[in-house]
């Protein structure tokens, strides 16, 4: 395999300074999906930690970084979960962290942000415009911009999830990974190419975000005027070269999905396997609802990556019938 800018050596190092609370994510068969999808399907569940996404990882090593240098303060643009996260890891390690986020924001990411501690600001806009903002708190005040996917630190936090894969003794065929701006693709994918190389590595994003499946198709950056999808944790329209050039040599497919199987598959998720999710967590779903004769009689896992999800939107999607307060 060509070199992406991950490096192994470091990932594994990385597990050492993560906090085993968001290592050892569970992996099981859920056999109770598997007639409605035609294959075999195994969950790697990263919601199950204090922040209910896999993002942590990434921001543990940052973190760490940070308080070994001295930092006092950081921070970062987010949808909400990689805002939590960073509060989170840098709350542990006495860091000032403030997180910028676009007013339409999911409600329950951003109340969870700022009862971890986290400063928020609200600007107009979407998360591009989130960055932009961040990045301009960062030059000002002298401190650190955590910028998710672009630093390697949130690529080969994530690429942790990788190795627990690989450590299961795989013997699954193929890895459905939701792609947004690359971290958990670019991450998981390398360690699947350098270690497991048979192993098949399959992004997922909604139709209605493709900037980063429309550039690996294309070989070259191409960007959206706009994101029209409710699987907010991956809707960005301006992906990252350096990104672009990792996922080019760790991905075998990038997959588009549409709005209504992202629903069908939190519906899946809930019905079938008891599980409350975000619509980017039911990407992989999505994905194998669509291309069903592509993955019948294989084995596949999907990172079930976040479950952050507004309960009001989530019971308009699924349909399910709010519970009823005693």
């Amino acid at each position: 395999m060509q070199e992406t800018r991950l490096d192994t050596a470091r990932i594994r190092a990385a597990r050492r300074v993560i906090d085993p609370l968001f290592l050892d994510t569970p992996l099981y068969r859920c056999e109770a999906l598997e007639p409605g999808l035609g294959c075999m399907v195994s969950i790697k569940l990263e919601t199950a930690n204090p922040v209910r996404s896999f993002k942590a990882r990434g921001t543990e090593v940052v973190a760490t970084l940070l308080a070994e240098q001295g930092s006092q303060a950081v921070v970062c643009a987010s949808a909400g979960n990689l805002g939590q996260a960073l509060a989170w890891s840098g709350r542990g390690r006495r860091l000032d962290v403030t997180v910028v986020a676009s007013r339409s924001a999911t409600v329950a990411k951003l109340d969870r942000i700022r009862a971890l501690g986290a400063g928020l600001e609200l600007v107009d806009g979407d998360h591009e415009m989130a960055r932009e903002r961040a990045a301009a708190i960062a030059r000002r005040d002298g401190i650190r911009l955590v910028e998710d996917s672009l630093d390697i630190e949130t690529c080969e936090g994530a690429a942790t999830i990788g190795l627990e894969l690989v450590d299961a003794a795989p013997s699954f065929d193929a890895v459905l990974i939701a792609l947004g701006g690359g971290a958990l693709a670019t991450g998981v994918g390398h360690v699947l190419k350098a270690l497991t190389p048979e192993v098949e590595v399959i992004c997922v994003q909604p139709l209605g975000a493709p900037a980063l499946t429309h550039s690996w198709r294309r070989r070259r950056i191409v960007t959206t005027d706009s994101t029209d999808t409710i699987a907010d944790g991956v809707a960005g329209r301006h992906p990252i070269p350096a990104v672009l050039d990792d996922l080019l040599l760790v991905a075998d497919d990038a997959l588009l999905v549409q709005e209504a199987s992202i629903i069908a598959g939190m519906r899946m998720l809930l019905d079938h396997a008891g599980l409350v999710v975000e619509p980017s967590a039911a990407l992989g779903i999505a994905a194998i609802l669509e291309n069903r004769d592509r993955f019948v009689g294989r084995h596949v896992v999907t990172i079930v990556c976040g479950s952050n999800v507004d309960m009001a939107a989530y019971h308009r999607w699924v349909g399910a019938a709010p519970l009823r307060k005693p």
